[in-house]
């Protein structure tokens, strides 16, 4: 196999099933554990596809859904499968996501002697009442005793993903939870601010999003304290305790590297070509049994839509984009004034105040 290159797609697969359904997610999901054999049967088909187009990676990232609430056999079975049709170089990121309640020893122990490598872990928060809120089905102390059964298991890299602006948590209330991630010293740490999608229960209850004031401060404050424990701020919800704990498959998202995604709503991208799946087990498994793709729509990218997406994925880090692909420098010089911006060894990257404007630099750089 030839080495590893920066270039390498990476492979995403969706494992849409949960125990039961967050109210705040707008992630395909379904709670019928009975679909997991036709799902795993529909992943096969959809590999097959695939294996000569997509040959060769440097990332696998089991994502969900739950991906950890696969029985062991399955989950044996699946990562043969994709080990058997596909070539991984020998210094891969592995990655599964997990839940602090779905997690034990036993799994631990699979997981490694599959070659699993690095665990994101859903733990959202360290206060109980955040969870209850969350309406997550594990506490504080379970999240704590599975960081000890990680690391007790030889896992060197661990993601830990937390939750801010929920309705009742308070600055203070945020900066002791990530304290306590930070205890841990996790290889990597991302904080999601709470957003309520359309068809989510939360979306039903009126939830009372944050004010411009609030979110500011609790970027601005969730920013300073992990950098000030020596966490590289590289995206704007993503931190790495050094460089080369950056999430290697989500950095391809943002790089815009191909990548390939199997399973019910999964994306993919090709170059010049975007893709995504039916959001729909059945009709993903339908589609398959007849030997179709499982696509609910395909986009081919202009030139202009590169640039734009080149724009709006590069200012979402701390590498930003190179200078010389911008022609507006009025808007430029207005951003770098704004202290939005500043300029690097030739490349156009955002502050920590310039994160929070990460969806509107873009466009006034390419008008």
């Amino acid at each position: 196999m030839k080495n590893s290159d920066q270039s390498l797609p990476g492979l995403y697969i969706h494992v849409p099933f949960c125990k039961s359904k967050c109210p705040y997610c707008d992630f395909y999901s379904i709670t019928s554990l009975s679909l997991i054999p036709a799902w795993l049967s529909g992943i096969k088909k959809e590999v097959l596809i695939y294996k000569d187009r997509f040959g060769y990676f440097d990332s696998l990232y089991l994502g969900g859904g739950t991906p950890t609430i696969i029985s062991e056999p399955d989950l044996i079975h699946l990562v043969d499968y994709l080990f058997t049709h596909f070539y991984f170089s020998p210094d891969s990121e592995i990655s599964i996501e997990a839940n602090p309640d779905d997690i034990t020893q036993e799994k631990l122990k699979l997981l490694r002697n599959l070659g699993i490598n690095r665990i994101s872990l859903g733990a959202q928060s360290f206060n109980d009442y955040d969870l209850l809120y969350l309406s997550r089905r594990h506490t504080v102390l379970q999240t704590r005793r599975v960081i000890e059964m990680i690391r007790s298991a030889g896992f060197t890299n661990l993601g830990i993903d937390l939750m801010y602006g929920l309705n009742g948590q308070t600055e203070t209330d945020w900066c002791k939870t990530l304290e306590s991630a930070v205890d841990y010293k996790p290889e990597h740490i991302s904080c999601y601010q709470l957003t309520i999608k359309k068809g989510t229960p939360f979306k039903q209850k009126k939830f009372k999003p944050l004010n411009e004031s609030k979110e500011r401060s609790l970027f601005m404050s969730t920013s300073a304290l992990l950098e000030q424990a020596g966490y590289l701020h590289y995206e704007v919800s993503n931190f790495a305790r050094e460089e080369k704990y950056i999430c290697r498959h989500n950095a391809k998202y943002w790089n815009h590297t191909p990548y390939l995604g199997l399973g019910p709503s999964a994306h993919s991208f090709s170059p010049n070509q975007r893709w995504w799946n039916v959001k729909s087990l059945n009709k993903y498994c339908e589609l398959l049994q007849k030997n179709r793709p499982p696509r609910a729509g395909t986009e081919s990218l202009t030139e202009e839509q590169l640039q734009l997406e080149y724009l709006c994925l590069g200012l979402r880090t701390s590498a930003g984009i190179d200078r010389r692909f911008l022609n507006n420098l009025s808007a430029l010089k207005e951003l770098t004034d704004a202290k939005l911006v500043s300029i690097k060894g030739g490349r156009v990257v955002p502050t920590r105040e310039g994160f929070l404007f990460a969806d509107s630099i873009p466009l006034l750089l390419s008008e």
